[in-house]
């Protein structure tokens, strides 16, 4: 594409605003983000949409969005009008422009003689997923960038099962926008004529309630909660986002009288204003919350990022330091707790299974097969995880528990198909409950982890390559990998190369090969001597290259020492 003829095709453009226009002219004569803005669209698939704020091709703007709509509207016209009827449920998070992509994308919809589901302010992500299987609709859209940075925003499809949109859908949609002009081939309506007539209605109090009503089932075992929560004090951070509401609410029916919520990140505001990113992985985040905890002598934080659905908490350790924990430690924590839990309720399936993505510690699957748990990888994102849940439902042959990713990301539950940070919340504050009933801390229960299942480490390394070379660099770096394999990495030989391109696994020392389960994703797995694995994926979302590192030792600081060993060698290797 001849980005300076496109820009030129921009700014030229009647229908452009005058404010769209002067934010083109500032940027005239400046080719490097000329092109950045300009060198090819927005990349749509099965996660939608996402990138920075701004007028230009490869923004997020009310054209790209109209685009990306009226691609998806195309799509579920085909499918017929039983499915145009069945309809679409639409939410948004508390981003910039949330509130107006969600109303333009309703009325494109509305346009195309499709119904719509609006929710009448902010929600959390996985209600969304779960009003999609509540009112039987045939798509959801999701107004969002998650936990990015405040200059994001993000257009997030999902399919009738309310998991992400499928391969073969987003194709289809990626086709259609294509083929549609993105300033003449969209259609649209009057919203106020759209709500009056039916084709748009508002969701409301009434989906929070049945939500609500879902989550709450998902509690194993709520009496250790009214054990101690005349005492029991939590401290609560929505970083501005949509868990505002619902999250304080479900812990109050779990049964839990004093929490604390952190009061100016109550506050709904796109700017994040007291965070440098909204994303509960960063414990710099959570500053306002630690001051908060220590004025009240309360052991427990929990915070979710803006669309409510990673889940990130601090605590106390044995010195009285607030400290972190990571997304992996969490979810063995959550693994072993429910299996717990489900045994002393009596409440296990006959074939229980836990999930988790690849780049998640292998300490989820000793906690699970220790515990007598089958246990299942997929790639990462939560839509892999969903689809391995609809196998599970489809052939009957397990029941899965629990369901989780390295970053943040839980589910449990059959109400929803995507992360869940209001169930996951409510699981981590009933899971703290019980271990104060045992005398013990999340902190104490984490150290008891390693004891029982073996001394792990992991750390995950984010490296930047922003722009159009960034992404040029990205491909170079992973054809790379493929046609010089690793042999060596840090102080440690490769001894297997899994590509998960192609799906086979490969025995360095003899070159032996064997087909994989999974295959068709960009990550290249090295499995290292002494049990170590370091893999490396360029992100789908975002302009980085991501590496995982995950260690096992003889003890927690032999696992951290390799680690360390090896994060130096992964800045040589990706760069």
């Amino acid at each position: 594409m001849d980005y300076m003829s496109e820009y030129k095709r921009w700014l030229d453009n009647a229908a452009l605003s005058a404010q769209e226009r002067a934010e083109l002219q500032a940027i005239e004569g400046n080719a490097e983000e000329i092109e950045s803005r300009f060198f090819a669209p927005l990349s749509f698939g099965t996660a939608g949409l996402r990138g920075v704020l701004g007028i230009g091709l490869n923004r997020m703007n009310r054209w790209t969005v109209g685009q990306a709509a009226q691609g998806l509207a195309n799509l579920i016209v085909s499918n017929g009008k039983a499915a145009m009827e069945r309809g679409v449920a639409i939410a948004y998070d508390s981003r910039h422009f949330s509130p107006e992509f969600a109303r333009q994308s309703a009325c494109i919809l509305a346009a195309s003689g499709i119904k719509t589901l609006l929710f009448d302010e902010l929600r959390p992500t996985p209600e969304l997923s779960f009003a999609i299987r509540r009112y039987g609709c045939i798509a959801g859209i999701n107004i969002t960038a998650s936990h990015n940075p405040k200059e994001y925003n993000g257009y997030k499809v999902y399919w009738e099962d309310g998991a992400q949109l499928p391969p073969a859908e987003a194709d289809v949609v990626a086709r259609e926008m294509a083929a549609t002009d993105i300033f003449t081939g969209v259609r649209t309506g009057d919203y106020d004529g759209f709500v009056k007539s039916g084709m748009i209605r508002l969701l409301g109090r009434e989906t929070d309630e049945a939500y609500l009503g879902e989550v709450i089932k998902v509690a194993v075992n709520p009496e250790c909660v009214r054990q101690v929560a005349d005492e029991f004090k939590l401290v609560y951070t929505p970083f501005h986002g949509a868990g505002y509401r619902l999250v304080p609410e479900i812990l109050r029916r779990l049964g839990y009288k004093h929490i604390l919520c952190e009061p100016e990140q109550m506050k709904i505001d796109g700017d994040f204003p007291t965070v440098k990113d909204p994303n509960p992985e960063y414990k710099e985040g959570f500053r306002l919350a630690i001051e908060l905890a220590k004025q009240n002598n309360v052991d427990l934080i929990i915070g979710t990022d803006p669309d409510a659905d990673r889940t990130g908490i601090v605590l106390k350790d044995k010195s009285g330091e607030y400290v972190t924990l990571s997304g992996n430690q969490v979810g063995v924590l959550l693994i072993d707790y429910i299996i717990t839990a489900r045994k002393i309720t009596n409440t296990m399936p006959p074939h229980p299974a836990v999930l988790k993505s690849i780049v998640t510690t292998e300490m989820a699957r000793a906690a699970a097969t220790m515990n007598g748990v089958a246990c299942f990888d997929t790639f990462t994102g939560f839509k892999f995880l969903a689809e391995k849940i609809k196998q599970f439902e489809k052939s009957g042959s397990y029941q899965y528990l629990f369901a989780y990713e390295e970053s943040y990301g839980y589910l449990a539950g059959d109400y929803a198909r995507d992360k869940d940070a209001v169930t996951a919340s409510m699981l981590i504050a009933e899971m703290a409950a019980y271990y104060r009933t045992q005398g013990k801390t999340l902190f104490d229960a984490m150290e008891e982890m390693y004891e029982k299942y073996g001394h792990y480490c992991e750390q995950t390394i984010s490296i930047v390559m922003p722009g159009v070379s960034g992404l040029t660099r990205m491909k170079e770096l992973m054809a790379e990998l493929r046609e010089k394999p690793l042999t060596q990495i840090g102080p440690d030989k490769v001894q297997y190369i899994r590509d998960y391109q192609s799906g086979v696994r490969t025995c360095v020392a003899d070159g032996t090969t064997e087909q994989m389960e999974l295959s068709g994703q960009n990550v290249m797995y090295y499995e290292l001597a002494g049990g170590t694995m370091f893999i490396i994926r360029p992100s789908g979302t975002e302009p980085k290259v991501k590496v995982y590192i995950m260690a096992k030792g003889d003890s927690q600081a032999d696992a951290t020492a390799k680690v360390d060993a090896l994060t130096a060698a992964a800045r040589e290797i990706v760069r």
